[in-house]
């Protein structure tokens, strides 16, 4: 099992900054990527930013150049460095950790932090 906690997520302006943090615990091995997803209201969950298993890190087109994904040497801690932030920006983001178990990948999920942007 992993258990993941996001937190960092809040009220901020347009053009403002915030770092989103992902707290792991449990068994963190076998780990094949990490990666921050978002929620918007009435749109579906989206990719925003991943890092796999030898450090390489995806974006979605809308955040590039903006968003940063970190994490620490022993995946305890992800981060989500957010710069330049958009009105449409504004969702909930999770976290998520995929795993290799019982022969196959596992998704475990945060409970998600809200972000919003304000103009």
């Amino acid at each position: 099992q992993v258990q993941l906690v996001e937190s960092g997520g809040g009220l901020v302006q347009v053009g403002e900054s915030l770092r989103l943090s992902c707290l792991a615990s449990g068994r963190l091995i076998d780990i094949n990527g990490v990666g921050w997803y978002r929620q918007a209201p009435g749109k579906e969950r989206e990719l925003v930013a991943r890092l796999d298993g030898g450090d390489t890190t995806t974006y979605a087109d809308s955040v590039k150049g903006r968003f940063t994904i970190s994490r620490d040497s022993a995946w305890n801690t992800v981060h989500l460095q957010m710069n330049n932030l958009k009105s449409q920006d504004t969702a909930v983001y999770y976290c998520n950790f995929e795993v290799w178990r019982y022969g196959g990948l596992l998704d475990y999920w945060g409970r998600g932090t809200q972000v919003t942007v304000s103009s």
